[in-house]
């Protein structure tokens, strides 16, 4: 099947209400280009370099998403362009996005990244600590960040049943809080467990080998 093809099929079988985020990460523009001409805008990178490369070349009336874990010091180069940042684990973090949201006279949308996963690897805060953040009086000064919803990474296994348990405990998280904080997003799911993700309460899922086929890693 073509990339259109893929993204035509995935989308007749979603949820009218899921956004559908395609990552696009490793992938040449040519390729971004097919699922673009299908009329899909939203797409989403992981790492800030091919992010800001990618967006200089493709049309402007795309909603870029940076999906991946950010350090601080490259916030400046997407500042002026992204719709929503995912993976945001701190308030140092925030205060950053705020500061260079603040100098482009934009308001930048983020998700807070929960730790649902068993890896270490895996960033996130507890959900004690994003509770805490999200009722600190340093946040209330931060008035150039528009904190959406949440999202989190299931751990990268064959047990289901463990990914289902993650992804529930977030989505109980998300709907204890999302009334209080003005939620409107719980990103979860990925190619391999989006499914799953959705019968657990996602409304946004970061779809990219399913689309795009494996990624070129070399």
């Amino acid at each position: 099947m073509s990339i259109s093809e893929k993204i035509q099929t995935l989308k007749n079988t979603l949820p009218k209400e899921l956004t559908l985020v395609a990552v696009s990460k490793t992938k040449p523009v040519n390729e971004i280009l097919e699922a673009y001409n299908t009329g899909h805008r939203i797409f989403g990178e992981n790492k800030i370099q091919e992010l800001v490369s990618k967006q200089t070349e493709m049309p402007k009336d795309i909603e870029w998403h940076m999906i991946g874990h950010v350090q601080r010091n490259k916030v400046k180069y997407i500042a002026s362009f992204v719709v929503l940042i995912h993976a945001v684990d701190s308030l140092k973090l925030l205060k950053e996005i705020n500061k260079q949201a603040l100098k482009n006279d934009r308001i930048i949308n983020c998700l807070l990244q929960i730790k649902i996963a068993s890896e270490e690897s895996k960033f996130g805060l507890s959900q004690e600590d994003s509770l805490s953040l999200l009722l600190s009086e340093d946040i209330k000064e931060l008035k150039n960040i528009s904190i959406q919803g949440l999202m989190g990474m299931a751990t990268f296994t064959s047990n289901v049943s463990q990914v289902e348990k993650e992804f529930q405990s977030l989505n109980e998280f998300y709907n204890n809080t999302r009334k209080d904080f003005n939620f409107k997003t719980l990103s979860m799911g990925m190619s391999g467990d989006y499914n799953l993700a959705i019968s657990c309460g996602s409304n946004m899922i970061r779809v990219g080998s399913a689309i795009f086929g494996e990624r070129n890693y070399s």
